[in-house]
């Protein structure tokens, strides 16, 4: 059997997964990664997406719309900003975060621009994932 960690995912409403797991997908800012057991360790920021925990029974999958994934040899946190199991995601939560990204993009100053229509990309990415549509 794999090595196992602990895997917590905090978001400010609630604690939505606190197990042990054999790996997670991280969605990183700088790109993708899998954190597993005895992984060096490292503080990322994540970018809207996907977070699926690897474990002993069915794989678990979280939308997280940001926040930091801190990782170690002996366990892996995410604290998202917003945070829901992807089976709780409707169309009109995808809507609300949309909403709430094509805002934060209108009202940018120029250095942020081009981050800010990125994540609203991500979000449209993740709609597209859980079958609904990122509508603006």
């Amino acid at each position: 059997m794999a090595d196992m960690m602990q895997f917590d995912l905090v978001s400010p409403e609630r604690r939505l997964a606190s197990v042990e797991a054999t790996a997670v997908q991280i969605p990183g800012t700088d790109g993708d990664f899998t954190a597993m057991a005895n992984h060096a360790p490292v503080i990322a920021t994540l970018r809207p997406g996907i977070v699926t925990v690897q474990g002993a029974g069915a794989d678990e999958k979280f939308v997280v719309t940001g926040g930091f994934a801190e990782v170690t040899p002996s366990g892996t946190t995410v604290l998202a900003e917003r945070a829901l199991p992807a089976g709780e995601v409707t169309q009109e939560v995808i809507d609300e975060f949309v909403a709430s990204a094509v805002a934060a993009r209108d009202n940018a100053t120029p250095e942020m621009l081009d981050e800010l229509t990125k994540q609203v990309g991500d979000i449209a990415l993740v709609a597209s994932e859980l079958g609904l549509q990122a509508r603006q």
